[in-house]
């Protein structure tokens, strides 16, 4: 309990900063923008991207393209909760439904080692999460936790802080440069098929076994197989 009013408290200073106000305010709009634009593109009936379909992702984004009206309903799930972001009374709502949609696609990226959204698609889910914590107020009622006494309201159309928050900015820098070290380090480390054959053999050479890289790449680009045998065979062919 003790642990709970501290961070109401803690929650009660962040939202009466200006500043902090200005970057919800931007997340808002650049997570909005993002599902805006992607979400037009399926509800449009066009193809999300430009990948072969040997390649894993561009294989499952083919399949999800003729599955007919589904296509069209994730787009507009997409649209709808980009403009709920937008709207300030319903900024909440918008980012409850966001919250699953980009989960699904971090995940997704992950699974099929997809290079295009490595590294946004984690940081859209920090970001949605960050949205729905600057809204706790209005949702703790709902969360199975014993009623606190911080009673304080909480205002809403002016902020009284205006110290620029440095070390809330320094720390999300800081989760920045650590998300692409992390990022780099495992394109460095794990075989990636890339998004096109060319990049894919391009690191062939710096691999500690250039052959089984190449034929990872022919297996999944020219070939067509999938990711799980691909690596199979990869590790196969390395651990000769």
């Amino acid at each position: 309990m003790i642990l709970l009013n501290k961070f109401e408290q803690f929650h009660a200073e962040v939202r009466n900063n200006k500043w902090l106000g200005y970057f919800t305010i931007f997340l808002r709009i650049a997570l909005a923008y993002a599902f805006l634009m992607a979400g037009f593109t399926k509800v449009d009936g066009e193809r999300f991207t430009s990948l072969s379909n040997n390649h894993p992702m561009g294989h499952y984004l083919e399949v999800l393209f003729h599955t007919g009206f589904y296509y069209t309903f994730i787009g507009i799930a997409q649209m709808l909760a980009g403009l709920l972001l937008l709207i300030p009374r319903t900024s909440l709502l918008g980012a409850l439904l966001y919250f699953p949609i980009i989960l699904n696609i971090c995940i997704l990226s992950y699974a099929v080692r997809f290079d295009g959204s490595l590294l946004t698609s984690p940081l859209m889910v920090l970001a949605n999460l960050y949205l729905i914590c600057w809204d706790y107020h209005r949702i703790k009622f709902i969360l199975p936790f014993k009623r606190s006494g911080f009673k304080e309201l909480i205002p809403e159309a002016t902020r009284s802080r205006s110290r620029f928050p440095f070390k809330f900015f320094l720390s999300v820098f800081l989760t920045l440069i650590i998300a692409v070290g992390l990022i780099f380090t495992m394109n460095q480390k794990a075989v990636m098929p890339r998004n096109h054959i060319s990049d894919c053999n391009s690191h062939c050479p710096d691999s500690s076994n250039p052959e089984a890289c190449a034929s990872f790449c022919d297996c999944i680009h020219n070939n067509g197989n999938s990711l799980d045998d691909c690596l199979n065979k990869y590790g196969s062919k390395f651990s000769r």
